[in-house]
């Protein structure tokens, strides 16, 4: 089940996001503790694609990458997410991580207002640094590492 009435403006734009686009975009600013971070709520609703979520961009470039995803899904031709893509940065492959439920209640408020709960499955786009190397590897700056946090271990990449 999805909600399909709104208590206040914005769970209504993500209603009428969703019935309009397939999908809404929730943009999370950057505070004390955590970094800037987006993801989608209604992919999977709308296309049965699950939904992505993406850190330490800014609010423009990962609406631009999750917009490719969601292109992507709609037109019936979804990422394969158990394999890097260079479809969503250019020079670059980004690979996916499914996120445990257990990250949910922390990270995914709207997704989990919209469905209800935590019945809809997440993952991670993870993009690697300029030199091509990803959160999880050895010779990553911590720098990097802080950036873009990483929920669960990398289903695919390297």
């Amino acid at each position: 089940m999805v909600r399909t009435i709104a208590e206040d403006a914005s769970e209504q734009k993500v209603i009428d996001d969703i019935t309009e686009f397939g999908w809404h975009c929730v943009h999370i600013m950057a505070d004390d503790e955590h970094v800037q971070y987006s993801f989608t709520v209604g992919l999977f609703h709308t296309y049965g694609h699950p939904e992505l979520i993406i850190f330490g961009l800014s609010s423009d470039v990962a609406h631009k990458i999750l917009s490719i995803a969601a292109h992507e899904a709609k037109r019936g031709a979804p990422l394969d997410l158990s394999v890097p893509t260079d479809a969503l940065l250019n020079g670059y492959s980004c690979c996916f991580a499914e996120v445990p439920q257990a990250q949910y209640h922390e990270n995914l408020g709207y997704c989990r207002w919209y469905y209800e709960g935590n019945d809809f499955p997440m993952f991670q786009v993870v993009w690697p640094s300029r030199s091509g190397l990803f959160p999880w590897h050895p010779e990553a700056s911590q720098e990097f590492k802080s950036t873009q946090p990483v929920l669960a271990v990398a289903a695919s990449g390297t």
